[in-house]
């Protein structure tokens, strides 16, 4: 009852004050018709709390999210049923779905009655321009009696989980040259050769299909032996992401992060598609590893971090490296396709990335310049050692003690950073937004040649696209790129 009391409403506490008003004033002006008119004002309240208190309707709630998860800026349905199991009809019904603020606010309805096992559909649309994992629900419903005194509130305990995933650009089916690397193609065609009694068995793990059960071999070592098939007809490949909070820079969707993510997102999804083994890296360490695509999972699983990825606070890519198996020391060679996509890079990050390519796979880098970055220092770097001059009172030029610039901290334009990794053996790519990728890849699928900007930004001298023939619209880019490649000689 005191549960009940709490809920009453405006309304229900205005009419208990004017109750209890006039019943007071009837007492001292002595007017039994006025202490008559108290009574009833004060007890309808009264009543009304009373009568929906001993109500116990039984309420079953589901809900679908049909899709529940989708990519950014498409809509899904949710469908709410709402069931009544108990044996007395229900009365006005206020039911008010929990939506995240993005997800564009709650969801409201209104249900004059639900008879004694019966049931009402409702269903709503949300929709998303930013990515993320949103909680939809508890369902709360509000029950109300008919005067609208009084009002309470119950919820339910279950909820779901709405994901949105980054854009999506469809790309070119063809895939990147040498991307079949470590043997991939080459040791299929040998096993179509030798047949499936020749393939290297290993020993039977719980879990094992026993269609895989090579007899032969089993026979041989007493113990059952499978086969290791499906690894002779799938080539391997690394995602590698860029997450620092330093290289990307802008908020919202135009931001080079959400660039990035989205451009990471296309790449994995159409790699993966191609059937080929991937693992997903980023500058922090591996994210997901391998054996996600035996199992067909990586594409969800990978949708599905990347839903959730957000800009780091690391500073060094040297984890993201080292995980990427081609970190200057690590004594690890890949064959396989390694697919990088950065925002912005000082020289000596630019470097390190050079030289990390190691193995006969293709190296493939995609510069997000989504623009907003501080503009690059005139020349590219900033003059080393040199100190501003300042005149004394006799004229005579001193020099001001100054700290030396730290020009490791300063971003390259994508141009030179292109340039750069050019020099290493990569292939390059510079877009500004996800939309551009589809041009951009096209180019980067063609064997033996450096791949074109998609944003127009960089023109080849000499038609070898080589750094050396490299020239950008603004001459600080140029000059970045020679100063860079000068500081390596």
């Amino acid at each position: 009852m005191r549960r009940a009391l709490a809920g009453l409403t405006t309304r229900g506490r205005s009419f208990v004050a004017a109750g209890a008003t006039a019943i007071v004033c009837a007492f001292v002006l002595g007017e039994r018709d006025l202490l008559r008119a108290g009574v009833l004002v004060l007890v309808l309240p009264l009543l009304s709390t009373l009568a929906v208190s001993r109500t116990r309707y039984r309420l079953a709630c589901a809900r679908r999210l049909e899709p529940a998860r989708l990519p950014v800026g498409h809509e899904t349905r949710v469908d709410l049923r709402l069931e009544n199991v108990s044996r007395l009809p229900s009365g006005l019904l206020l039911v008010e779905d929990r939506v995240p603020y993005a997800l564009g606010g709650r969801a409201r309805f209104v249900l004059d009655r639900i008879e004694s096992q019966g049931s009402r559909e409702l269903g709503y649309r949300i929709r998303s321009d930013v990515r993320g994992r949103f909680r939809v629900g508890p369902l709360t419903v509000r029950l109300a009696d008919p005067f609208g005194m009084v009002e309470l509130v119950r919820s339910f305990s279950m909820s779901d989980t709405l994901t949105v995933t980054p854009a999506i650009v469809p790309l070119p089916g063809t895939r990147l040259s040498g991307a079949w690397g470590g043997g991939g193609e080459s040791l299929a065609r040998a096993v179509s050769a030798a047949g499936e009694d020749d393939v290297a068995p290993r020993e039977y793990r719980h879990g094992d299909d026993l269609r895989r059960v090579h007899w032969r071999s089993t026979a041989r070592h007493g113990e059952l032996m499978v086969r290791r098939e499906e690894q002779h007809f799938q080539s391997s490949g690394t995602l590698f992401l860029d997450t620092r909070r330093r290289a990307h820079w802008g908020d919202g969707p135009g931001g080079s992060f959400e660039q990035a993510v989205s451009v990471a997102a296309s790449v994995g999804v159409h790699l993966g598609r191609t059937g080929m083994n991937l693992r997903f890296v980023t500058d922090e360490g591996e994210a997901l590893s391998a054996a996600a695509s035996f199992d067909g999972a990586f594409e969800g699983l990978l949708l599905e971090a990347l839903a959730v990825a957000h800009r780091s606070k690391a500073v060094s890519l040297t984890p993201g490296l080292a995980a990427l198996g081609g970190a200057p020391g690590q004594g690890r060679e890949g064959n396989g396709l390694v697919a990088a996509v950065f925002g912005a890079l000082t020289a000596e990050e630019a470097h390190r990335v050079a030289a990390a390519r190691r193995g006969a796979g293709t190296r493939l880098a995609v510069l997000v310049d989504a623009g907003g970055r501080p503009a690059a220092p005139e020349g590219g770097h900033r003059a080393r050692g040199v100190r501003p001059r300042v005149h004394g009172a006799r004229g005579a030029d001193t020099r001001a003690p100054a700290p030396r610039p730290a020009d490791d901290d300063v971003p390259l334009a994508p141009q030179a950073t292109a340039g750069l990794l050019r020099a290493g053996g990569w292939k390059v790519v510079v877009v500004r937004s996800a939309a551009e990728l589809a041009g951009a890849w096209a180019g980067a699928e063609q064997a033996g040649s450096a791949p074109r900007s998609a944003s127009a930004h960089e023109e080849t001298k000499d038609g070898t696209g080589e750094p050396g023939g490299t020239s950008a619209t603004a001459g600080a880019g140029t000059g970045e790129a020679a100063d860079a490649a000068g500081g390596t000689a």
